[in-house]
């Protein structure tokens, strides 16, 4: 029961950072591999805060926020004057730059030896301790981004978003600032990104580089795209299957000389059925 428990809120994490990135490389367009950048920024905020203050934790999810949306500010300022393939490394460019600072500045984060010992997560006065009051955390605060990224996409700041992921020249002709637009989504997106960090630090209570890496970037556009970029809900049933499957692959009864490869190459090979047989992603008959 307490693997479940680990296992769900591991695929609520990364439901809401891969919901997260839908905002900005689903509904505006701009595909980006820094988004592991911004979710570390959060988790070692929270670790740092947490282990040399004592501020509550809703301060320092509010500050970890804060924190990633200057970060996103600044470098989608620069980054967005690029477009297309050059956005991509662009941003390629700032996950590495990020990851290099946590594996570098040993005087904050410690480097390779990362952070241990974060204490548990006291909110309004209680202590939550258990992996299902952990779990039922962790679902409000995915169900608040949910609510929130559907009104936000549904507003007229979405449809403009929705329009220049489309026709940029069209939307600019339209009057509209695309450019600004742009700035706002890559940063909220970020910001959202910092709320799966600072559980994930409290969680694990440990944090060090490698959870925050160029490959965790690829993965969780890969949830984006194979859930349908701008699916919420599909992009949730896209991380439950990506993080499920393999768990569920190690109980499949292999010889142990070839069992780790085999799952690899099962587990590829389910992906690319997924991607032909929903090519639109997951409920693509249903409306994002």
């Amino acid at each position: 029961m307490e693997y479940l428990l680990h296992l769900f809120i591991i695929v609520v994490i990364y439901v809401i950072l891969a919901q997260s990135l839908s905002l900005s490389s689903g509904f505006g367009g701009m595909r980006s591999l820094a988004h592991a950048g911004f979710y570390g920024v959060g988790a070692y905020t929270t670790a740092l805060l947490t282990l040399n203050s004592q501020l509550p934790f809703l301060v320092i999810l509010s500050i970890a926020m804060i924190l990633c949306g200057i970060l996103a500010s600044l470098v989608s300022a620069i980054a967005l004057r690029t477009v297309d393939d050059y956005f991509i490394i662009c941003t390629l460019g700032i996950q590495v730059v990020i990851f290099s600072l946590m594996n570098n500045w040993m005087s904050l984060t410690r480097g390779p030896l990362g952070i241990p010992g974060i204490p548990g997560i006291q909110l309004f006065g209680f202590g939550v301790e258990s992996r299902l009051s952990f779990l039922i955390m962790a679902v409000i605060f995915a169900s608040l981004v949910f609510i929130f990224l559907k009104r936000l996409t549904n507003s007229s700041f979405g449809r403009t978003l929705r329009a220049l992921s489309e026709d940029e020249i069209f939307t600019q002709s339209l009057g509209k600032n695309v450019y600004f637009s742009k700035v706002i989504a890559f940063t909220i997106s970020a910001m959202i990104a910092a709320i799966p960090g600072v559980l994930y630090a409290h969680y694990i209570s440990y944090i060090d580089p490698t959870a925050f890496t160029v490959d965790e970037s690829i993965f969780i556009l890969s949830i984006v795209i194979i859930g349908g970029i701008r699916n919420l809900w599909g992009i949730a049933l896209a991380a439950t299957f990506l993080v499920l499957l393999p768990e569920a692959l190690r109980f499949v009864g292999m010889p142990s000389a070839i069992a780790a490869n085999m799952r690899q190459i099962i587990y590829g090979g389910m992906l690319i059925f997924v991607m032909f047989r929903f090519t639109k992603g997951f409920e693509s008959n249903k409306k994002s």
